[in-house]
């Protein structure tokens, strides 16, 4: 009996010769990056189901097993892989949420910095004169604060107008709201230059010969030419965020000690720091450098696989 070779179909074939797939299965770095990724996404996700603890469940916790070391140190327990915090909780599972956290925040954060921001520079780019002389001086005036300095005034107000138990209750929201208002400015002005260039071309002005709105203009023509950048930009962006949301955690203003995030592990771990309890302020650390590290590289060949120039 003949056996026919098996063969690829069209569509497979086309997707498999895309320049940026291909460029993609080129770069060793961008598929290390990307695999990272992949994994902690999908263990942060998953974090319900193959946590050894759930630390928003105290009865899974046992403070007979509190700050033991790693398994494979003396007195390390298995299945205590990382060991244990303060209260016995796994320290991989706290990890494992703590990321589910702050992958979350950071996303929130920069979906929030990008719409604002490409609102803005629609409008600025598009609609010039006075109204994109308002929206970029404010912005030119956020740009005199560093962003995590306008984030700590930001949380600072929100501690002062919020009562302890709801500050607790809009942890999250508080901090997704100052991280998302500080990054705002860089999509604003990015997406106001691509509009500037993009504006004068000849398909803008057939779409305003054929009777199009500013609204329509702006959404069906100019947004579809600016969402490259946007892509590359909001994905380092993630990196910022979820650093941003570390520090503040560590600094006291982002999420509450009830509320792991990988700032929270890495603040409540210092603390036994120099009494020799290292894995409880390491390891979260080095979770945290993996995950900003991955998106900064899965970043940079995203930028320069969509730059024209450089293809």
């Amino acid at each position: 009996m003949d056996e026919t070779p098996l063969t690829t179909t069209a569509p497979q074939r086309r997707w498999a010769s895309h320049p940026l797939v291909r460029n993609f299965l080129d770069s060793a770095q961008a598929m290390a990056a990307f695999i990272a990724l992949t994994v902690l996404a999908l263990a942060a996700i998953l974090a319900p189901v193959i946590a050894l603890t759930n630390p928003y469940d105290l009865a899974t916790l046992d403070l007979m097993n509190s700050r033991l070391p790693p398994a494979w140190q003396d007195q390390g327990e298995w299945p205590y892989l990382l060991g244990t915090d303060s209260q016995g909780g796994d320290l991989l599972s706290l990890i494992l949420y703590g990321m589910r956290t702050s992958l979350m925040v950071g996303v929130l954060a920069v979906a929030l910095s990008v719409t604002l921001g490409t609102v803005m520079g629609l409008l600025a780019g598009y609609l010039g004169g006075w109204t994109s002389a308002i929206i970029m001086r404010a912005a030119d005036v956020q740009f005199t604060f560093p962003a995590i300095i306008l984030a700590l005034l930001i949380g600072g107000l929100a501690r002062g107008v919020l009562s302890p138990a709801e500050q607790a209750q809009f942890a999250v929201p508080m901090v997704v709201l100052a991280l998302g208002i500080s990054h705002w400015p860089h999509f604003a002005r990015l997406v106001r230059g691509a509009v500037l260039v993009e504006r004068n071309k000849d398909y803008v002005a057939a779409a305003r010969l054929a009777g199009r709105g500013p609204l329509s203009i702006m959404l069906r023509q100019l947004l579809p030419n600016v969402v490259n950048p946007i892509a590359v930009l909001a994905t380092l962006d993630i990196a910022f965020a979820v650093m941003g949301e570390a520090t503040l955690s560590f600094l006291g203003f982002g999420l509450p000690p009830t509320e792991p995030s990988l700032g929270t592990l890495i603040r409540s771990g210092y603390n036994y720091l120099f009494s020799g309890e290292w894995w409880l302020v390491i390891f979260p650390s080095l979770a945290l450098m993996i995950l900003v590290v991955s998106v900064n590289v899965f970043g940079d060949w995203l930028r320069d696989a969509l730059n024209p120039e450089l293809r």
